[in-house]
Formats: structure tokens, sequence, C-alpha cells
């Protein structure tokens, strides 16, 4: 399944994070051509990244949320 960016979210909380540029200019590139912000694109990112990763036999049962 295609990863499609969708325009909402409601509840926020503040987290300062330090990114490699090439990702930043990347994560710019798709929210400019999406119309959307940058932090959007960046929240959508890690919940589909977190949503399809593989966890290793051992960390299925310590997952934290």
């Amino acid at each position: 399944m295609a990863f499609r960016l969708k325009k909402e979210y409601t509840e926020y909380e503040y987290k300062s994070l330090r990114l490699p540029k090439t990702l930043i200019e990347r994560v710019q590139e798709a929210a400019n051509e999406n119309s959307m912000s940058f932090n959007k694109v960046v929240i959508q990112s890690l919940e589909y990244a977190l949503d399809n990763m593989e966890s290793s036999p051992q960390n299925k049962n310590n997952r934290s949320v």
C-alpha cells in the first residue's frame, strides 16, 4: 500500500528534533508538493513508519506506546 498524506490533525505536544539536512530538504519538498506544513509531513511519516515497522521477536511483547 502506498503512503498517502492526509491534511488533518488536532492534538499536539512540542518536541525538538535534530534531523539531517538532506532529510529536512526531502520532507520540505514533500510538504511543498502537497500544500502541507513540514510538521504534518513529519507526523504522518513517523506514524506510517511506526505502523509498518517490523518488530524483532524479542520486542513484540515489550512494545511501548
